[in-house]
């Protein structure tokens, strides 16, 4: 990955306590893996930013790199990596998500 499209990626995920890298919009998803990240966040009320990797395939790419994760969605809390679409549910029903978030408290 260049240094550019690393630096992008940091200032996204930087930009939002909670970010999304996903297929399409919130409004609009491309895939059922972002549609249903997208739906838990905004089902816990939980407001993030996201950027569309298939408007860049750069970013796409790189945020692969980046995480060392090979798929996407993937969600970042306080610039921290998540996971995607599985780990995110799994959090969200055990309430992990909602403690890494701060929207709920221990």
């Amino acid at each position: 990955m260049n240094e550019a499209a690393k630096q992008k990626i940091e200032e996204l995920i930087g930009a939002n306590k909670v970010f999304l890298f996903m297929k399409g919009t919130p409004e609009a998803p491309m895939c059922g893996f972002s549609a249903g990240v997208s739906n838990v966040l905004r089902s816990l009320g939980i407001q993030y930013g996201s950027f569309n990797v298939l408007s860049d395939e750069v970013i796409r790419q790189g945020i692969k790199d980046y995480a060392n994760w090979p798929t996407i969605p993937q969600l970042y809390v306080n610039g921290e990596f998540i996971g995607g679409h599985d780990i995110v549910v799994e959090m969200a029903k055990s309430g992990d998500l909602q403690k890494k978030v701060g929207t709920l408290t221990a």
